[in-house]
Formats: C-alpha cells, sequence, structure tokens
C-alpha cells in the first residue's frame, strides 16, 4: 500500500513505561505518567514533517518504509577512531534515505541491511548502491547517488533481515525475520 506521505506518525513508544527489555510498569494510582525524552519526540517531528513535505510511504508486511530524496550532502565518516568530514564527490547529484519503520509501533528499525536501486522509464537500474545507518535529527539509511539525467524514476529498496536478536517465548514468531523489496514509482529526480 502506497501513501504520499505519512499520515500520522505518532511516537512509537508505548506509553506503558520506558522500562528495560519491555518490562511493565506499575498501573497502580500512584504510577507517575511515563515521559518520552524530548529528543525521541523531536526526531519523531522532524521525520513526520519531511514525510508530509517530500517524502514517500509503502506498506509490506510487517515493514513501512519511507522515502526522502534531497540535494547530495556531506557527512562525517569513521575510520578507526576518528570521524573524517567527506564532502559530496563530483557527480553525485541525491541523497537518498530510507527510513524503514516496524508497522505494528512505528519505530525506526536498526541494524537492516539495505540496497537501494535507481531505476529508468526503460526498467533498467542506473545505480545500486548499499546504504549506510545514519545518526542525524532523525536515524535514516541514505546513501549520496549519481543520477544520469532528470526524469521518473522507480526507487527500489531491498531491505535484508535485521541481524539483531528478539526477545520472546520458544511458541512466538518473532518480529522482524523477513525482508522486504518496496518500489517508490513516479519518482521526480533533477540534475539541477
Amino acid at each position: 500500500m502506497r501513501r504520499t506521505a505519512l499520515a500520522a506518525l505518532t511516537v512509537p513508544l508505548a506509553l506503558a513505561g520506558l522500562a528495560a527489555c519491555g518490562a511493565e510498569a506499575d498501573a497502580g494510582e500512584n504510577a507517575e505518567e511515563p515521559t518520552v525524552p524530548a529528543g525521541v519526540q523531536e526526531q519523531y517531528r522532524v521525520l513526520a514533517g519531511e514525510l508530509a513535505e517530500k517524502g514517500e510511504t509503502v506498506e509490506s508486511g510487517e515493514w513501512t518504509v519511507n522515502l526522502i530524496t534531497e540535494a547530495a550532502e556531506p557527512w562525517f565518516e569513521v575510520h578507526g577512531d576518528e570521524a573524517h568530514f567527506r564532502a559530496p564527490k563530483e557527480g553525485e547529484t541525491h541523497h537518498i534515505e530510507i527510513i524503514p519503520t516496524e508497522t505494528a509501533t512505528g519505530r525506526i528499525v536498526p541494524d537492516v541491511p539495505i540496497t537501494l536501486e535507481v531505476v529508468d522509464a526503460d526498467g533498467q537500474v542506473a545505480q545500486r548502491k548499499k546504504l549506510s545507518f545514519y545518526h542525524s535529527t532523525f536515524f535514516h539509511y541514505a546513501n549520496n547517488f549519481t543520477v544520469p539525467e532528470g526524469g521518473t524514476y522507480t526507487l527500489r529498496a531491498h531491505l535484508g533481515v535485521p541481524a539483531f536478536n528478539r526477545h520472546g517465548e520458544e511458541a512466538e514468531t518473532p518480529a522482524l525475520t523477513e525482508g522486504a523489496t518496496v518500489d517508490f514509482t513516479g519518482i521526480e529526480l533533477t540534475t539541477e
């Protein structure tokens, strides 16, 4: 199911408490109202705004996959113990971001291997790159791409299975044990 923007991105924490490993909070009359840290609230507020302004969203099973396209951007890369500034390379035209969230909770999912393809109108892959995880105003996966010419493209995101462990009981089916491939069609990319 495709949506042109995330209709309502709410803070995806279960407000039953912020206890470790999903332990339930005291539900008694004297229990304090749980609070969501300001940074978490801001992350989802900014993400919702960017998706409403220039984003696309596609749902696929347990995944809700969000897309944001922007002009090529700089970032810091960590090599060893040091962070080095990396300016956009010559010819890079777009910074393409994928924000995978768990449909059931709205939480941004970490540790997801993602490859993104830029597919032209003839169905040919113009460029394919692995995405890296980024710390920013909201966590996301991205890379800079070189779009050969302005036009309408399909952006195809291949999400692998996250490598993290999952809590649960033996009889349960663990969450997010299947990847997904989603297409964002009719995406206008300019080279200006």
